[in-house]
């Protein structure tokens, strides 16, 4: 069971900006070590924002987020992989002109133990076999969903304590979408901790053990995944029901 008290990522009130347009105001979150965190909301909402700011892409104005107890607010995302935290971006950002391996092996650059990097590889092989099959082929070359694969497993080569992913679903077909969201299982079962953002809320919800509702900036909602699933005003505002 999880101990919802050993909280590996702490935001705490957190105000963003894009030069004088405030996109995000007071968002506050928490994700405990091994669990899946959804944050859903439509688009334009900050959802994306709030994870950029984690990831030390940009940095609140104000607030403070926190990693293992350590503040981060202000750490520059090159620093902040280092520390454990690894960010799938939404739109994949593959080096379409590189390979699937070569893609890859970039998602490894912290690392210089070659067996360590051949080992992590083999990992992510296992977890998305039809890479494995496109190792030597050029990363734009595949399909939107193999690309999302590909993406998704270059983010694991680090072998990250939290792995952030930016919808996941963007341009997939339904099916496809939950072979994706499957993997997100299976690598959560291997003790990676996830923070997704998604704007598929019912796929989402499904497979997470807690999620927050963010409208205009603004966290509305947030409960464990089955009290949001069952919410008359998330299903009515996000599920079509």
């Amino acid at each position: 069971m999880i101990d919802a008290r050993e909280k590996i990522l702490e935001v705490s009130d957190i105000y963003c900006y894009y030069d004088s347009i405030q996109a995000v105001h007071g968002v506050s979150l928490d994700v405990a070590q091994g669990e899946i965190v959804a944050i859903i909301g439509a688009n334009g909402a900050g959802k994306s924002t709030v994870m950029r700011s984690i990831a030390g892409l940009m940095h609140p104005r104000k607030g403070s987020i926190k990693f293992q107890g350590e503040e981060i607010s202000a750490t520059p995302a090159n620093k902040i992989i280092y520390k454990g935290i690894s960010y799938v971006p939404e739109g994949r950002r593959l080096f379409a002109n590189l390979s699937v391996r070569e893609n890859l092996e970039l998602g490894a650059f912290m690392e210089k133990d070659r067996s360590v990097i051949e080992r992590r590889l083999e990992e992510v092989f296992d977890l998305f076999p039809i890479l494995k099959e496109r190792a030597t082929q050029l990363a734009q070359t595949m399909s939107g969903g193999e690309q999302q694969m590909c993406a998704i497993a270059r983010g694991m080569m680090c072998a990250p304590k939290l792995l952030m992913l930016d919808e996941l679903s963007l341009g997939l077909m339904p099916s496809l979408v939950e072979k994706v969201l499957e993997s997100v299982v299976e690598i959560n079962r291997k003790g990676v901790t996830v923070l997704l953002v998604e704007q598929m809320v019912q796929e989402a919800l499904e497979i997470a053990n807690r999620g927050y509702v963010i409208q205009v900036g603004r966290i509305v909602q947030h409960g464990t995944a089955r009290e949001l699933l069952d919410s008359d005003e998330v299903r009515k505002a996000y599920m079509g029901m």
